[in-house]
C-alpha cells in the first residue's frame, strides 16, 4: 500500500520525531487498544490477537515516517483499518495451511468477509474508535478539573441527570452546573481535535 495517506498533520509530525514521548504514548493508547478489540471480535484468542495486534503497530510505526496529510485519501484510522485487515487475512491463511482444533476459526472469518458483515465491521471500527477517542481524551481531561467541576459535567451529560439534581448534589447553583459543563466540554472538543486524526469537530459527547 501506498504510504502516501493521511492523518492530521500536527499528529503526523509529532509522531515522525521519536523522541516525542507524549505524541507515542497518544498514539499507543488510542490505536492498540482498537485494534486489539477487532482481533478479538474476529475470533482470535487473546494470545492470538496481541501477536496480531503487534504486528499491526509495527508495521504503523514503519510507516508512519513516511505519511503524508492528503485530506483527499481518507483518515489514519482507514488506513490503520486496512492494515488491520491485511495482517488478519496473513493470520487466517497461516492457520489454515497449519490448521488446529476443529477449523471454526477459518469458517467465522470467510463469513465475516461477505460484503454486508465488512461493512458492519467497518461500522464497529469507526463507533469503537469514536469511543476510545472519547475515553483518553477524557483521561487526558480529567486532572486538569476540580473533582465536582468534572462531576458536574459527567453526571449531566454521560449520565443525563437533571442538572437540578446535580446541583443539589453538589451543592452548587443550576448555574454554576452548566458553566462547569460547558468548561469541561469545550477542553474536550481541544483534546479530542488535538488526538482526532482528522481534526475532529464533532460533539465528544453524543
Amino acid at each position: 500500500m501506498s504510504p502516501n495517506v493521511p492523518t492530521r498533520p500536527s499528529l503526523l509530525l509529532s509522531l515522525r520525531d521519536l523522541a516525542d514521548q507524549r505524541a507515542w504514548s497518544d498514539f499507543v493508547e488510542l490505536y492498540t487498544p482498537l485494534v486489539f478489540g477487532h482481533c478479538v471480535r474476529r475470533g482470535l484468542q487473546e494470545a492470538d490477537a496481541e501477536d496480531v495486534t503487534q504486528e499491526v503497530m509495527k508495521a504503523a510505526i514503519k510507516a508512519i515516517p513516511k505519511l503524508t496529510y492528503d485530506p483527499g485519501r481518507g483518515t489514519f484510522r482507514a488506513w490503520l483499518r486496512t492494515v488491520t485487515r491485511s495482517k488478519l487475512n496473513n493470520f487466517f491463511t497461516s492457520r489454515a495451511r497449519h490448521p488446529v482444533g476443529t477449523g471454526e476459526t477459518g469458517t467465522h472469518d470467510s463469513m465475516l468477509n461477505l460484503p454486508g458483515l465488512a461493512a458492519d465491521a467497518d461500522a464497529v471500527w469507526e463507533s469503537e474508535y469514536r469511543q476510545r477517542l472519547f475515553e483518553v481524551a477524557a483521561g487526558r481531561v480529567q486532572p486538569e478539573f476540580q473533582p465536582a467541576t468534572w462531576s458536574a459535567f459527567w453526571w449531566t451529560a454521560i449520565d443525563n441527570r437533571a442538572v437540578a439534581e446535580v446541583a443539589a448534589t453538589l451543592q452548587l447553583t443550576a448555574g454554576a452546573v452548566y458553566i462547569a459543563r460547558s468548561r469541561v466540554l469545550a477542553r474536550l472538543r481541544e483534546e479530542v481535535a488535538r488526538l482526532g486524526d482528522e481534526g475532529e469537530a464533532a460533539d465528544p459527547v453524543q
